[in-house]
């Protein structure tokens, strides 16, 4: 087995190479994982705000007989709650995006072969962005740069050690007590700064997340939705390469007869498999 393993990563390789492959699509699991997260944000965000102002006190009496009394702030509680659930909304619609964004792309005929599709999955997510969809809108591009900044605020809170929004990271000694430095973007020309930027803010960022959905599946692109969330079936590349796809997306009509007859022959192959 080990002296075979070299001949069938060529097969591999060479399986890739070509258009004879069939690409995987979790979008509709992902997707469903987005919206539990958000719907679960926007719950506990709800009832922090309702309780707001809301005082919990307990009295306790100690053993050589003093009293006390302890206050608690529910709301505080349910706001911090709440923005973990935020932050993993967030973490989720980026993790749909990078991978709807490359089936999308694929529908379009922009990706035709493994290996086209394998080095758009380890780009950059703005590369992804910009071969599915392109920035032409100008909504769109709005839409872009915002998340852009929000994918690398919670990247760099969530991926690099949760120091602060802000990465406080560090405090250094002064005359005046304990000065804040923050980490700043590594691509930036400083890495440090006494200074930071805007803080992410999960309501706002969800809302930009939902923006974007929306117009992800608009005009031209809305026939992608039909086949890859609420089909969800699989991506087969020998589609992208003879225009197959490409005429499926001429319209919703064109791609709801196309899915009609691609689930009508895979129902056969099941059936002749059992």
């Amino acid at each position: 087995m080990k002296a075979a393993n070299p001949f069938f990563d060529h097969l591999a390789a060479e399986a890739v190479h070509r258009s004879k492959l069939n690409v995987k699509n979790n979008s509709a699991w992902l997707f469903s994982r987005y919206e539990y997260l958000r719907d679960q944000f926007r719950e506990k965000a709800a009832s922090a705000e309702a309780r707001k102002g809301e005082v919990e006190k307990t009295e306790e009496v100690l053993p050589d007989g003093t009293k006390t009394v302890s206050s608690s702030f529910p709301a505080f509680a349910l706001r911090r709650e709440a923005g973990w659930l935020g932050i993993a909304a967030i973490d989720a619609f980026f993790s749909w995006t990078e991978h709807v964004l490359i089936h999308m792309a694929i529908l379009q005929g922009k990706l035709k072969t493994g290996e086209e599709v394998a080095a758009l999955a380890v780009a950059e997510w703005s590369e992804k962005v910009k071969t599915a969809i392109g920035l032409g809108d100008a909504k769109v591009k709005s839409l872009f740069d915002e998340l852009l900044i929000i994918r690398r605020q919670i990247r760099n809170y969530m991926a690099h050690g949760a120091f602060g929004k802000h990465g406080e990271a560090f405090e250094f000694h002064s005359s005046a007590g304990a000065v804040p430095v923050n980490l700043t973007d590594p691509s930036g020309r400083d890495t440090f700064s006494m200074w930071f930027g805007p803080s992410f803010d999960e309501e706002r960022a969800i809302e930009a997340a939902e923006l974007f959905i929306e117009k992800l599946w608009e005009g031209d692109l809305a026939p992608a939705k039909i086949y890859l969330q609420d089909a969800a079936l699989p991506i087969i590349l020998t589609y992208a390469n003879d225009g197959t796809y490409e005429g499926a997306m001429t319209s919703a009509e064109d791609m709801e007869y196309f899915i009609e007859g691609l689930t009508r022959e895979m129902d056969n192959a099941e059936n002749m498999d059992w």
